[in-house]
């Protein structure tokens, strides 16, 4: 009986044997192979009719990798911020849209459960008289009121105060808690570092869960959180910039310093987002989440863009877990070297 390689191993085979009698020999689907003898490709069309001879070389292929589909992500522990639980890890703010419908669609969009509002009367009503709370979802969304706009320790607390009020009123559970900003210039609007870390230390005295606008200074985070602040939510750049994550570095150095110890503590990047993959960035340096507003509302279709951050914080966020590979100076193939069919020596 003649002998033929099979994929480099010697297989001695009936006399007379065709590729079709080969491959049921071998218990093979033919539907699910390719096969090539003496290095020349037969067609399934010929596999009954090419009869092998002895000493031929046969090689049969298939393809490999993949895996089965999962349809769902894997589970993730919730954010908590305080004694906040939330599932979307991405907070959006209310300013910048062109009226409140829109901004409604985005907000549902983006899928977050926590939306910012400034207490300013021109934040409350539009143009045209309407409420902003009544353009939110308020059995859906928690309201985080912040004080942005205050440059003084003293005007932070009298705004968040007055939002606590507020939101008393309206049976919100953000009542509870503050997104702090105290800024320095108007020019910048980077926050002013003493008299944020006053302010922390006075509305923290007075019950409040503060989240607190910060700059991705290190030192600056290790001393608010000390200060009893929920969530230190250092910017990735400047306030409605859209420059993204400049210093990436020094977010790194926050995270470890807010984390040692506290791996649970929820670190927010706050300010400076411009797109999706801005938010991707913050997400796999391991940050907890990411408030933005001026990417969403600024952009050419707002919705779009919420739809796109939303799944941008998801990707990041799996991405950080799951645990990025190794960088490396030389490539490594990611296709596997078992297998192959015989080359040319």
């Amino acid at each position: 009986m003649p002998t033929v390689t099979v994929n480099a191993e010697p297989t001695t085979v009936p006399d007379p044997c065709t590729v079709a009698d080969l491959l049921r020999h071998l218990g093979r689907d033919p539907t699910k192979l390719a096969v090539e003898v003496n290095r020349a490709v037969v067609p399934r069309a010929e596999h009954a009719a090419r009869r092998l001879a002895d000493g031929d070389a046969v090689e049969i292929v298939t393809l490999v990798g993949g895996g089965s589909p999962q349809l769902d992500p894997p589970a993730d522990a919730p954010l908590k911020v305080g004694g906040f639980t939330f599932k979307s890890r991405l907070f959006t703010g209310t300013g910048k849209y062109a009226d409140h419908d829109l901004m409604r669609r985005a907000l549902d969009a983006s899928g977050c459960e926590v939306t910012t509002v400034a207490v300013r009367r021109e934040r409350l009503f539009d143009a045209e008289g309407k409420s902003l709370l009544d353009a939110l979802d308020l059995a859906r969304l928690t309201v985080l009121p912040n004080t942005a706009g205050c440059f003084s320790a003293e005007d932070a607390v009298r705004h968040a105060r007055l939002a606590r009020e507020l939101l008393s009123n309206l049976d919100n559970p953000g009542a509870g808690w503050v997104k702090l900003e105290c800024l320095a210039d108007k020019r910048t609007l980077l926050p002013d570092p003493i008299d944020t870390l006053k302010a922390t230390e006075q509305l923290v005295s007075e019950g409040f869960t503060v989240l607190v606008y910060t700059s991705d200074d290190p030192a600056l985070a290790r001393r608010l959180k000390a200060a009893g602040a929920a969530s230190v939510m250092p910017a990735g750049s400047p306030i409605g910039s859209g420059q993204g994550i400049l210093n990436p570095n020094n977010l790194r150095i926050c995270l470890e310093y807010l984390k040692d110890g506290d791996p649970d503590y929820p670190v927010i990047v706050d300010a400076g987002v411009g797109t999706a993959s801005d938010v991707s960035v913050a997400m796999e340096l391991g940050c907890d989440g990411v408030l933005l507003n001026t990417a969403v509302a600024a952009a050419k279709d707002p919705v779009r863009m919420a739809w796109a951050v939303r799944y941008a914080c998801d990707a990041g966020r799996l991405a950080y877990l799951a645990g990025r590979i190794p960088k490396k100076l030389y490539a490594n193939a990611s296709s596997p070297t078992e297998g192959m069919i015989q080359g040319s020596k």
